[in-house]
């Protein structure tokens, strides 16, 4: 370590500083769980429209707490993938309020959608609005976090 100028040592942190940045930029939750959510949220839609109401709001709640149960295990964003596991003090501790904002966003998203096709006079507004929160939790759920966490710097 005798010979490293300041250059040198500057340019090592400065790489090191950027790597650590690149692996905070890939904290987040499997593809699968985005999917998953997305089929779960338009089964919740399909019953809320088609079967009565206390088998849709047995089956919210039986939702909420499979949720529950994977996002203790996942909700950090440190398991993105089977690879690398990154230490919780990368990945922010503010991702788990940013997965909960988001679903939060979602259900109020879904509701509004629901309402504005029911006063539209459209048949099934509750599965044709859990139709396009689930493409937008499918499709871009990552996205979506990752902007959230950009968002509140976590």
């Amino acid at each position: 370590m005798d010979g490293i100028t300041p250059e040198q040592a500057r340019s090592a942190l400065d790489a090191a500083g950027q790597a650590r940045r690149k692996m905070a930029a890939e904290v987040g939750l499997p593809r699968g769980y985005w999917w998953g959510m997305a089929c779960g949220w338009l089964a919740l839609g399909a019953l809320g429209d088609l079967g009565p109401d206390w088998l849709a709001a047995v089956a919210t709640l039986a939702f909420g707490a499979a949720h529950a149960t994977v996002a203790s295990r996942l909700l950090d964003g440190r398991r993105r993938t089977g690879g690398v596991q990154v230490s919780a003090e990368v990945a922010g501790r503010r991702t788990p309020l940013v997965v909960i904002g988001m679903l939060v966003g979602l259900v109020a998203l879904t509701v509004a959608a629901a309402i504005a096709l029911d006063a539209d006079g459209a048949g099934h507004p509750r599965i044709w609005s859990a139709l396009l929160v689930a493409a937008v939790i499918g499709f871009g759920g990552p996205e979506l976090l990752a902007a959230g966490r950009r968002w509140v710097r976590a």
